[in-house]
């Protein structure tokens, strides 16, 4: 859960999350080394009276030339390396459905006989204590912790977003489309996430509530809702 005067990311609760952090960490670097260049030659030009040798320097554009290619690769390395994590699904323990409605969510679990039910927004009048506000629903999507998860997203009227910031997912809900994601969760907890996407008047009033238990809580609780 982020904090009001945060300036990172959440903490990261899944493998790919950690990679994304990761990964922006990097090119914040190279951007703080381009820009204490640049910062450096514009003082020096200025600090510095101009001479002939600036006029005709082909050393000096073959360097520039070549150091934003070797800048865009390390950038793009481990960026390809990232995508083809995320798109990557090897035999998921468990997969999900989310369908986006105006405005709230329905998850189906297809490993599990009728196991479908619609998770709405709590009003602010019937927050429970430690509860959040606009962020609680009524039923939150319950899932095994350390497990390979598959979800698969849509949507029945208009675009809507799945996403949930501390698992480092984001997946376009589209109507007559099916789309899909996977992750990981690392540790029990609760995470919360919301609609991404201007879906209408009550875009904001969607959230998503993601609960990571031990498996032998989820085995309990889904023979629970199952029966």
């Amino acid at each position: 859960m982020a904090n009001p005067s945060q300036l990172g990311f959440q903490d990261a609760s899944s493998p790919i999350m950690e990679e994304l952090v990761e990964f922006h960490d990097h090119a914040l670097m190279v951007a703080l080394a381009i820009c204490s260049l640049v910062l450096y030659l514009l003082a020096l030009m200025l600090m510095e009276k101009l001479s002939s040798n600036t006029v005709d320097a082909q050393e000096v554009e073959l360097i520039w030339t070549i150091l934003p290619a070797i800048v865009l690769i390390l950038l793009a390395l481990p960026s390809l390396q990232i995508l083809y994590m995320m798109d990557e699904l090897d035999e998921p323990d468990l997969t999900l459905k989310a369908i986006g409605h105006q405005w709230y969510w329905t998850y189906e679990y297809t490993d599990f006989k009728d196991l479908t039910f619609d998770s709405y927004m709590t009003p602010t009048t019937e927050l429970a204590p430690g509860h959040f506000r606009l962020l609680e629903v009524d039923h939150r999507l319950v899932i095994p912790m350390e497990s390979p998860i598959r979800i698969i997203v849509t949507a029945d009227d208009v675009l809507h977003s799945w996403a949930i910031p501390t698992l480092g997912v984001k997946t376009d809900a589209i109507p007559g489309r099916l789309n899909q994601t996977s992750f990981i969760t690392t540790r029990p907890g609760i995470f919360y996430g919301q609609c991404s996407e201007i879906c209408g008047a009550n875009h904001s009033y969607m959230p998503i509530v993601v609960e990571s238990t031990p498996l032998t809580h989820f085995e309990n609780w889904s023979s629970m809702l199952s029966s």
